[in-house]
């Protein structure tokens, strides 16, 4: 790949956007509830029994509702991860981490945009995916109007 004074500019400019998005207060957010949630005991408690039930859940699944613990397994499984969403620490740090996520979602899709608004841009989010005229990959060879 040949360096020209236009990649280096883009690369330059990337690297501004990611400095303004480290600084900005949703990372400063972010970062405040990451800090509380991995120093909240009860939480990483939560966390890491919620994590050992999901690999029951697994074993479970794999035989479904044959299994003679489905639905024991599932049920705790459920309320295991009520308690983990209720959860103070852990609910703010989804927040933070859902806000931080939906912005650099946006910055992607106006990156993309800014280039042609036929670039896919994977977001995962399907707001952002919709925006699209066609919404990505129909695969009709352009009889939905996509063309």
């Amino acid at each position: 790949m040949i360096a020209t004074i236009e990649r280096v500019f883009i690369l330059e400019e990337a690297e501004n956007i990611a400095s303004m998005i480290l600084q900005s207060e949703l990372a400063d957010e972010y970062r405040s509830c990451l800090y509380k949630l991995q120093k909240d005991r009860e939480a990483q408690r939560l966390i890491n029994d919620f994590q050992k039930m999901k690999d029951k859940y697994e074993e479970v699944q794999r035989f479904g509702k044959y299994h003679p613990d489905f639905r024991t397994v599932s049920k705790e499984t459920r309320e295991l991860k009520r308690k983990l969403d209720l959860h103070e620490t852990i609910a703010a740090f989804k927040k933070a981490e859902d806000d931080l996520q939906k912005i650099l979602d946006e910055i992607s899709v106006l990156l993309g945009r800014s280039v042609s608004e036929y670039i896919k841009v994977p977001t995962g989010n399907p707001y952002f995916d919709s925006i699209s005229s066609c919404g990505g990959g129909c695969g009709s060879g352009g009889s939905c109007g996509c063309s």
